[in-house]
């Protein structure tokens, strides 16, 4: 029996063995060993890596450039949780001659995060949870979401959904993106505005387009000027749509209220990062997919996906 090695990694949480039986793989000759911790370089995830012949990773921890899959000569086979994921080099990976495969993934891990950051920057909640716990009681006036503006810029599978929940918020809701038409928009409860209007009119925008050359930056310095003092930012999709250090600048100049976060350009974000000393934002370490459902269908297709591969039949291929 040919014998492999197989990678789970950034298992934050240590809980890939709760969602599949990685075990049951001995009985296909596959050794597994799993990752918990982030690797700080490409020099110690190549280093770590190497051995493997299977890696299965969780969304964009962990990034595979061209130069990452040319060291890793061993690797035959790279699973990625969902079925699209921007840390990979889907050419490299082909003219290596590895394979990619993908996961499905829950459709409302990510909108009901994101409505659960905007509610708790509406209400300052962290700033309220902490001062109770430290003995204190109300410290700020916090503002309500019902009669407010929604901009949302990106109005695919999550954009509509965010747009419904502000419909039930009783919220105005604009939408835009590059590709967006008026019936598109129309459809999914929201008005199609131009960029510079949707950044303007909205009291709050919301960020779900896919990060690529094209909409890397999107919002800068002019965007956030437009958000103007009152206005909320708010990104659970990709840390680089957003040029950070015009967002550093607006929360500690006021050109904004403030941001609601889960994604950042460095993630893990690093310590005494100036958006963790900013009182202008509510932050989450990129929690928006960690939800057990979403987890269930992230280990539970990528187990499928070994399966499939070792059995000479792989499934949802995403570079074939």
């Amino acid at each position: 029996m040919t014998s492999f090695r197989l990678a789970i990694i950034d298992d934050y949480q240590q809980v890939a063995s709760d969602y599949a039986p990685w075990d049951s793989l001995l009985d296909d000759g596959v050794k597994v060993s799993v990752f918990s911790a982030p690797f700080v370089s490409e020099e110690q995830a190549v280093a770590a890596l190497a051995p493997f012949d299977i890696i299965v990773a969780m969304r964009e921890r962990t990034r595979f450039p061209r130069r990452v899959l040319e060291s890793l000569t061993n690797l035959k086979l790279l699973v990625t949780t969902g079925m699209a994921n921007a840390a990979i080099d889907l050419e490299a990976a082909s003219e290596r001659g590895i394979l990619v495969c993908g996961t499905g993934g829950s459709p409302a891990a990510a909108p009901e995060m994101t409505w659960a950051l905007l509610l708790a920057f509406a209400r300052n909640l962290a700033v309220e949870e902490n001062s109770l716990r430290a003995g204190g009681w109300q410290t700020a006036v916090g503002f309500e979401l019902e009669g407010k503006t929604l901009g949302i810029v990106g109005l695919g599978k999550i954009g509509k959904r965010i747009a419904g929940y502000a419909k039930a918020f009783g919220m105005d809701v604009l939408a835009w993106s590059q590709n967006l038409t008026a019936e598109t928009a129309e459809a999914a409860g929201a008005r199609k505005v131009s960029k510079e209007e949707l950044f303007r009119e909205s009291d709050v925008v919301t960020l779900h387009l896919r990060l690529s050359e094209r909409t890397e930056g999107i919002v800068g310095a002019e965007e956030l000027r437009l958000l103007g003092p009152e206005g909320v930012l708010v990104n659970t999709a990709r840390g680089p749509l957003v040029d950070e250090a015009a967002l550093i600048r607006a929360l500690e100049e006021g050109w904004i209220r403030g941001a609601a976060m889960d994604v950042f350009d460095e993630e893990p974000l690093p310590a005494g990062h100036a958006l963790l000393h900013s009182s202008r934002t509510v932050l989450s370490p990129h929690i928006g997919y960690v939800t057990h459902e979403s987890y269930r269908q992230f280990y539970g297709g990528a187990f499928e996906d070994v399966k499939g591969w070792l059995e000479g039949a792989p499934i949802r291929p995403l570079n074939e």
